[in-house]
């Protein structure tokens, strides 16, 4: 199954057609635009006439996208060389026996304008009868249009997720072998406060339960400092990821890639709070920045 963007954007557009001779001829035309949001939320702006097809239209979007802020645009228009159709007689009589029953309980009602009249006829004649199948068709289209983009877009997202995964990997491993030299000069240093402590003179033995004391006590920075856990739990988290990115085999991505993000960046603040040399904070810090980089593009998959 490939990976989604949340992000793209497709169009497409149809000729109708009329059900009578004089009808101008129609085209119609629909664009998808589509951005990153926690859920689906669907938003259509279309004219009257296809507002009657937008159920239809929010069922057969729903089928083809599960998150994200989508807005679909629907018009109709003329492919004429005028954009106003030419009033029948017959729509003119109609437009003048209504305007008589209006000024009859409204006498102080404008009167219909030839713009008015214009504007009348082109919306009565703006769409054919029943263009519901041909409204879900170019509907169908535009989606799948949409999917190949968000699809490309996906694609690329997942490559460069997968480049900041290598990227923590390398800070890992150069974390890894800080510890083990931090205990032993810790280690070391204890030593030499308790000789100093204890003024002892060049060439004495330091007392057995000295020697003792200062070992606990480097013993229990050892354990302070030991960021192993986290680092085995970082390579875990990312190994996730990767498996993921590589071989997605469901749905909801972006949700589980989120949620291991949230445990990448708690284990790097642990590294962070453990850390005791300025090397290993300025890992901390790469690792921070980086796992915020993932953060961002996450949020775009679906």
């Amino acid at each position: 199954m490939p990976i989604y963007s949340m992000t793209g954007y497709a169009s497409a557009q149809t000729e109708l057609t009329s059900d009578t001779a004089n009808s101008p001829a129609l085209r119609l035309g629909l664009e998808i635009r589509s951005v990153n949001s926690r859920f689906l939320d669907l938003t259509f702006k279309m004219p009257e006439e296809l507002r009657q097809h937008e159920a239809a239209m929010r069922e057969l979007v729903s089928k083809h996208l599960k998150r994200g802020k989508v807005e679909v645009r629907a018009n109709i228009e003329s492919t004429a060389d005028t954009s106003f159709a030419e009033p029948t007689p017959t729509l003119l009589q109609r437009l003048l026996g209504l305007q008589e029953i209006v000024h009859a309980h409204l006498p102080k009602a404008n009167g219909l304008s030839v713009a008015d009249v214009l504007r009348l006829a082109t919306a009565q004649s703006a769409a054919p009868a029943d263009i519901g199948p041909a409204v879900l068709k170019l509907a169908q289209t535009t989606l799948t249009q949409l999917s190949d983009a968000r699809e490309r877009e996906g694609a690329r997202l997942a490559q460069t997720l997968l480049e900041r995964v290598g990227q923590l990997r390398a800070l890992a491993d150069q974390a890894a072998p800080l510890v083990p030299q931090l205990v032993e000069q810790q280690r070391l240093r204890f030593l030499e406060r308790w000789r100093d402590a204890m003024a002892l003179a060049e060439g004495a033995t330091l007392p057995e339960a000295a020697q003792d004391r200062a070992l606990t006590e480097a013993t229990a920075f050892a354990i302070r400092i030991d960021v192993a856990e986290e680092l085995t739990r970082l390579a875990s988290h990312l190994d996730e990821i990767a498996n993921l990115l590589n071989n997605p085999k469901a749905e909801g991505v972006g949700k589980r890639l989120d949620f291991l993000i949230q445990e990448l960046h708690r284990e790097a603040n642990t590294l962070g709070s453990k850390s005791s040399t300025l090397e290993m904070t300025r890992i901390s810090v790469d690792m921070k920045v980086l796992i915020e980089q993932l953060r961002e593009q996450v949020q775009n998959l679906e």
